[in-house]
């Protein structure tokens, strides 16, 4: 007779009743039962020893001694140290407790320790990338991206991030109320500043920095990049993973929040991200730097920002045009948009099978196809040699 799980406690009452009566063979009620005997003896045992049926119940399994558990004062070390850095995880607990305290610990005692303080965050599985890439320098390429919102109410917070893509450093971690592109700027002129300008910028489809309203491509805030210099690369249309490393931090930063408490007024927000920014840049270990923080592989650029970005002189005989008003080409007996943020603007045009290409200073804005009568946004920079 099988012992079924759905009821194990009648069977044992079962058990030691029929095991009780006079002239039971325990052999035989054992193998009706298919327990071993040793099983059997210990449950009327249990029953002889007490006479009643509730010690029957299923007891711990948890030894009475642990002589190789850590002592209690090391586990309050441990959660004092995994409070007192975001709520992070056994892998960076093991770094902060060997340079602050001395202390080495097996990360799966770690791990241990924090699940059994109820100190383990519960995490979405989100599938990996398919490839990656690392520039092989600082400064090479920025990933710009904004955060949010965190927070509720009036003190709803959407951090704009800049991260170097080479040594994860956040360049930048600015507390905005929105996505308009006059407070982005102006946080960009200001990571500029101090720390020079990068070669490029990787950033989404999503504003301030791409047109969502007139289709063609460019904002005033991406062409005043473009005068600093610097190359743009947008990543794919719904693809946030080309992007893996700045969002990556956002997960980290919104843990972060979370575990701390996002502030109760507006006027907190700086100190609390500047706080946060300064621990991920030179105490947090990251993984993916064999566990050195990223302010060991960031050096500024040498690159200075520029106010007033010089005239750009397009190569010599070149088809140079200005574009109207509306940011729009005179070709032939036709007007073609190119982009309102160009307004004005002297581009270049290169002329390819019955197809205009228009270059704004090193970066391809429009491909205009003549017979068809039709643009299309091209941005992308005009160095073959400059792929993402």
């Amino acid at each position: 007779m099988p012992w079924k799980t759905t009821d194990v406690m009648e069977q044992r009452i079962h058990f030691v009743v029929r095991a009780s009566q006079i002239g039971c063979n325990l052999s035989a009620l054992c193998r009706e039962f298919e327990v071993s005997r040793p099983t059997g003896y210990r449950w009327l045992r249990r029953y002889q020893a007490a006479e009643t049926v509730t010690e029957l119940r299923e007891l711990s399994r948890r030894p009475h001694h642990s002589p190789k558990r850590t002592r209690s004062e090391i586990e309050d070390l441990v959660e004092a140290c995994h409070r007192r850095h975001y709520g992070c995880g056994a892998k960076k607990l093991q770094v902060y407790l060997v340079q602050e305290a001395g202390l080495a610990l097996p990360v799966i005692t770690l791990h241990r320790i924090l699940r059994r303080r109820g100190l383990l965050r519960q995490r979405e599985a989100l599938p990996g990338a398919t490839t990656r890439f690392e520039r092989a320098a600082p400064n090479e390429l920025w990933q710009m991206d904004c955060k949010g919102p965190l927070g509720h109410g009036p003190t709803t917070c959407v951090p704009l991030t800049i991260l170097d893509d080479h040594s994860r450093y956040v360049v930048a971690l600015a507390p905005l109320t929105g996505t308009k592109a006059a407070p982005v700027y102006a946080a960009l002129v200001q990571a500029f500043t101090a720390y020079g300008l990068p070669e490029a910028m990787l950033m989404d489809h999503g504003a301030p920095w791409w047109s969502t309203t007139n289709g063609y491509g460019l904002t005033w805030l991406s062409v005043a990049l473009i005068e600093q210099g610097l190359r743009l690369h947008w990543s794919g249309v719904g693809h946030p993973q080309t992007q893996g490393k700045v969002e990556r931090f956002h997960r980290t930063l919104k843990e972060g929040m979370d575990f701390v408490g996002v502030p109760a007024c507006w006027e907190e927000w700086p100190d609390q991200l500047a706080r946060f920014r300064r621990h991920y840049n030179e105490e947090r270990p990251h993984e993916a730097l064999g566990m050195q923080p990223p302010a060991t592989r960031y050096r500024p650029s040498p690159r200075r920002y520029q106010p007033q970005p010089p005239a750009w002189e397009y190569p010599a005989g070149s088809l140079v045009r200005r574009l109207s008003a509306q940011g729009c080409l005179s070709w032939g007996s036709r007007y073609y948009f190119v982009c309102e943020a160009l307004a004005r603007r002297f581009v270049q045009l290169d002329e390819l099978e019955g197809r205009l290409l228009v270059r704004y200073r090193h970066m391809y804005v429009r491909e205009i196809d003549l017979r068809t009568q039709t643009t299309v946004a091209v941005v992308t920079p005009a160095s073959p040699s400059c792929p993402l």
